[in-house]
């Protein structure tokens, strides 16, 4: 499994001086590559007789100018590489201590391993890494895009699809998300965790939410206000507190909520792994739980298993949400021309799938 793309290398001229008014031609292309028409016509068409500097050059001013091939290069670009990529704009360090992540690798590993394709694993993490990835799937590297934990605000996945290449997502940039994506009932799970703690007695319910630019941590959160709505319960924005997802960030969410509301007596958080820094908070303050707060997570991990006591936990299909969004691509790399073509039209709505969620109820609660 590869883990990363390597770096892409040469200068690069402005194309401030770009005169045509209508889409790139291919001498533009060449121009701004600083290689000849031939050259960028040999790149687009997959030729082996081509330097890996020109390859990059070509690939850069391709995604720079948007530039899209006419038919007739479509035609000749439409071999495959058998490759896809999971694209997780995470550190090393959190890729490999989140059980959430290493689930959906395990999933898309096992559905791309049936289909004989290869997996290539990369890290997004800046601006800079996330031009040089567009860069590489412009020189035609890989015939699809998966794409993990994406925030509201990221242009990664409509810059894709500018480049004709097939995308999914697990999860959605918002209610509106015009990419294909894999999701699961995350409004649900929120309405799910209150209708338990409500029903166990608990009144004053607090919750550690995502980051908020991110659709899953505002749906759970909505969910969660649902579920007070239903039980006839107060909403009260002190027992709000938003986090990061890591188990650092739900420590320091425990800490502020029980600063603003010592009498909280149950916590959803929006991930076990949080749950699990608000556990630790907890038992320092000498708070039992479940016999002083309740708490409830999401994603019913080995995180929610190994606690002390086990954590209710929300359970998310997060292996078969990899599986999903995998099966889903391989359907749109069959369906679609290839990189650096124009969408085809007439081939309806993007595929979209929300799997259910289930409540596990352990002694945390």
């Amino acid at each position: 499994m590869a883990r990363e793309f390597g770096g892409i290398r040469g200068e690069f001229k402005s194309v401030s001086g770009r005169q045509s008014g209508g889409r790139p031609t291919l001498e533009e292309v060449a121009a701004l590559a600083g290689v000849g028409r031939g050259t960028v016509s040999r790149v687009i068409n997959g030729s082996p007789r081509v330097s890996e500097r020109a390859k990059d050059a070509v690939a850069r001013a391709v995604a720079e100018l948007g530039y899209v091939p006419n038919q007739a290069a479509r035609a000749l670009a439409g071999s495959r590489t058998d490759a896809v990529a999971l694209v997780i704009p995470e550190t090393e360090a959190r890729l490999f201590s989140e059980p959430y992540f290493l689930d959906l690798i395990r999933g898309v590993s096992a559905e791309l391993a049936e289909a004989d394709k290869q997996l290539l694993l990369t890290l997004v993490r800046t601006e800079a890494e996330r031009q040089r990835f567009e860069h590489y799937l412009a020189a035609q590297r890989v015939d699809g895009v998966l794409l993990a934990s994406v925030h509201g605000n990221d242009p990664l996945p409509d810059r894709i699809t500018r480049l004709g290449l097939p995308v999914v997502m697990n999860g959605r940039r918002s209610e509106a998300e015009p990419v294909a994506y894999v999701d699961s009932d995350n409004i649900g799970a929120g309405r799910a965790a209150v209708a338990h703690l409500a029903g166990r007695g608990r009144s004053r319910i607090a919750t550690i939410s995502g980051p908020l630019d991110m659709y899953v941590a505002r749906a759970r959160l909505g969910g969660y206000r649902a579920g007070l709505a239903e039980a006839g319960i107060q909403p009260d924005e002190s027992l709000v507190a938003p986090a990061d997802f890591t188990e650092e960030g739900g420590r320091l969410a425990m800490r502020e909520l029980l600063e603003r509301a010592p009498g909280l007596d149950a916590v959803f958080a929006a991930s076990d792994v949080m749950a699990a820094g608000a556990r630790g908070v907890l038992r320092e303050a000498g708070r039992r739980v479940p016999e002083d707060v309740a708490l409830v997570g999401v994603d019913d991990s080995t995180v929610a298993r190994l606690m002390d006591p086990p954590l209710t936990s929300v359970r998310q299909p997060i292996e078969e949400m990899g599986r999903t969004m995998t099966r889903l691509l391989l359907q749109k790399i069959a369906q679609e021309p290839g990189v650096g073509a124009a969408p085809r039209q007439g081939m309806g709505e993007e595929p979209r799938r929300v799997l259910p969620t289930e409540l596990v109820v352990r002694d945390s609660s």
